[in-house]
């Protein structure tokens, strides 16, 4: 019997939590171990649980592989990882790829405009294309990217990475930048979008009556880190909508029937990291889980 399997390598938003250089209630929380850590976005699906692709390269990968028994080597330079998806070409989900880089075989998945951005940077050549077959995926195209796992990616409105900002920056930008990616194996499906600024009417559409929704949690609220005195932008600034209010993620999915739904890619700031917030509790009542690191679902 086919299953879909996801396991949750990191929780948190870019910085992760703590973040180096942050004294915020959460981090200290978490530095003294009063709240969990949890290391950057990151999610694996398999469909039989010993080939894995995995969604996005954060930065901590490596720690993540370690603590994950289902990701650890079967033998010398054996490895059941067998692809990585972008659904973007942000840092803390591409810096990851340099630690892959030693000499493993695994397929890599992207859009046309995300390869640009690889392209762009001559230190991704340090993953040997003799190992690291690099698969330009068309916006609603099917691929197997591990035995049994079949992967469609799709617009979500976002906007490009940080470090290719302009002057002018369209935070609802819908094109190959940001995608989110649909995962069956089998009859089960499942939905992965860790970076999200609208829930559009075909998105909407897309997930109504879904059985699994990993979704963006970024912020709690849209002016959440300027109040808290740690950044100048709002959670729409940086492309991603916030839980609460009457334009939050969790209003919009009230309406569409999703069977479970998980708040993954939480910046460090966000009050729902501790199980003990009223924000916690509210995400809780409306039916929604928050994500952490080593989680497992399985449909």
């Amino acid at each position: 019997m086919t299953h879909l399997r996801a396991h949750v390598l990191g929780a948190a938003a870019g910085g992760g939590l703590p973040q180096w250089n942050c004294g915020c209630r959460n981090c200290c929380a978490a530095r003294d171990g009063t709240i969990p850590a949890a290391s950057q976005s990151s999610v694996a699906f398999s469909a039989n649980g010993s080939d894995w692709a995995v969604l996005n390269a954060s930065p901590d990968i490596r720690y993540q592989i370690a603590a994950s028994p289902p990701l650890h080597p079967t033998g010398p330079r054996e490895s059941p990882i067998r692809s990585v998806v972008l659904t973007n070409g942000d840092i803390d989900h591409v810096v990851g790829l340099l630690t892959l880089r030693e000499k493993q075989t695994f397929r890599l998945y992207m859009t046309s405009a995300i390869a640009e951005v690889l392209d762009e940077n001559p230190i991704f050549r340090a993953l040997d294309p003799k190992f690291v077959t690099r698969e330009i995926v068309a916006l609603g195209q099917n691929v197997e990217i591990a035995d049994g796992l079949f992967a469609e990616m799709f617009v979500v409105p976002g906007k490009v990475p940080l470090y290719m900002e302009g002057e002018t920056v369209d935070t609802e930008l819908e094109g190959e930048q940001t995608v989110g990616v649909s995962l069956r194996a089998g009859d089960k499906q499942a939905f992965y979008l860790p970076g999200c600024a609208k829930v559009t009417e075909a998105l909407a559409d897309r997930m109504t009556g879904a059985e699994l929704v990993f979704f963006d949690g970024t912020v709690w609220e849209n002016e959440e880190m300027i109040r808290l005195g740690v950044g100048a932008k709002t959670g729409a600034r940086m492309g991603h909508m916030s839980m609460a209010g009457e334009r939050g993620s969790m209003a919009a999915f009230e309406p569409l029937g999703v069977a479970r739904k998980i708040f993954v890619h939480m910046n460090n700031t966000n009050p729902v990291f501790d199980p003990t917030s009223p924000e916690r509790k509210q995400v809780e009542a409306s039916g929604w889980e928050v994500a952490f690191d080593g989680m497992e679902v399985e449909l």
